[in-house]
């Protein structure tokens, strides 16, 4: 299994700007800060555990009754959750691809099989991956936008492998954790789909696009009410605090934030694409709010050295030394990357 390293470690290293965190450049809105600050007035109190005002507010959001939606703190502990709750004996993952994934069902006892993206093909998923569908397996996991690469999967794809794991009795984990920071999110979610397919989960949280990676909450989606059962049975009461409640209420109502975000990305992250290309490095066509490339296998360290931290993606199964990834951030942020790394290049 690959180390467990992640973006974001301010804690261990000294730096002025972090881009090894996928988190949006613009901040937390105001109101979803006010209404966290509400919350921990409410200390006293035990959280609902069944997180009603939430569920209803992203039920809205996402036209889906509120009974299937389920609540938890971030998007890893519903990864978890599902796990524990799925049981399962045989997974497939993709590689590289998401770690906790792997850890989440190596701790339930299952054991997984990897189909490798090649990068002689970007990356990028191929249509051989409906024939690693098999019978034997109980479940898949994918990621979409993918982390580490920000590529996304053709919608016809996507919606064959959810046909393929129909037919071969397979549950389908989908991570659309950063679609929303996609220019055209409805095109690539497969929230449509729920109602059809009750064998598919979809995992979303308010992390990356709300900037409330510290709060910790998230939520998945599904049709199938024995899973959210059980699924709940297997969960600490109480595990989604009082403040992450009154802010993820607050921050699904912020609508124009939410534009404005997607205008801004697309933007530095073009930018950001035209920078490393004029470096000589060749970054993937990522359309999430970061950015896959390869370049010299101490450029981490060198960076570093100037107080920036870029994402080693080095302990990615499938990915070797030289693989990085680093967010989008704001343009004079984003500069003074480039100008960090034309030094050091």
């Amino acid at each position: 299994m690959q180390t467990q390293i992640h973006g974001g470690d301010i804690y261990t290293n000294t730096y002025r700007i972090d881009f090894s965190a996928n988190i949006n450049p613009l901040g937390t809105p105001q109101a979803v800060l006010d209404a966290a600050c509400a919350g921990v007035l409410q200390a006293p109190n035990y959280p609902d555990v069944q997180c009603r005002e939430l569920k209803r507010a992203i039920a809205g959001k996402e036209a889906v009754p509120p009974e299937w939606v389920i609540c938890g703190n971030g998007a890893a502990e519903l990864i978890f959750t599902l796990a524990a709750a799925l049981h399962p004996r045989k997974a497939l993952l993709c590689a590289p691809g998401f770690a906790e994934y792997e850890q989440a069902l190596n701790a339930a006892g299952c054991s997984c099989r990897f189909y490798e993206c090649k990068e002689s093909e970007q990356f990028r998923l191929g249509e051989d991956y409906l024939d690693w569908i098999t019978e034997d397996l109980d479940v898949i996991f994918l990621c979409n936008p993918n982390n580490p690469t920000g590529l996304l999967l053709d919608p016809e794809l996507m919606k064959r492998i959810l046909m393929r794991c129909r037919a071969k009795r397979v549950r389908l984990v989908l991570d659309e954790c950063f679609n929303e920071l996609l220019q055209n999110p409805e095109a690539a979610s497969m929230i449509p789909y729920l109602s059809e397919f009750p064998e598919l989960f979809i995992l979303k949280a308010f992390t990356k696009l709300y900037a409330m990676a510290g709060l910790r909450l998230g939520y998945g989606l599904c049709a199938e009410a024995a899973l959210l059962e059980k699924m709940s049975s297997v969960v600490q009461p109480w595990n989604v605090s009082i403040p992450a409640q009154m802010a993820g209420t607050a921050a699904l109502k912020e609508e124009e934030y939410v534009l404005r975000s997607r205008a801004y990305i697309g933007a530095e992250r073009q930018y950001l694409k035209q920078g490393l290309q004029k470096l000589g490095l060749e970054p993937l066509d990522s359309q999430a709010n970061f950015i896959f490339f390869q370049g010299p296998e101490d450029l981490y360290d060198r960076c570093a050295q100037k107080g920036i931290l870029i994402r080693d993606c080095g302990n990615y199964r499938g990915l070797t030394r030289g693989y990085y990834r680093i967010a989008v951030r704001t343009r004079e942020e984003n500069e003074e990357l480039l100008s960090v790394m034309r030094q050091v290049l």
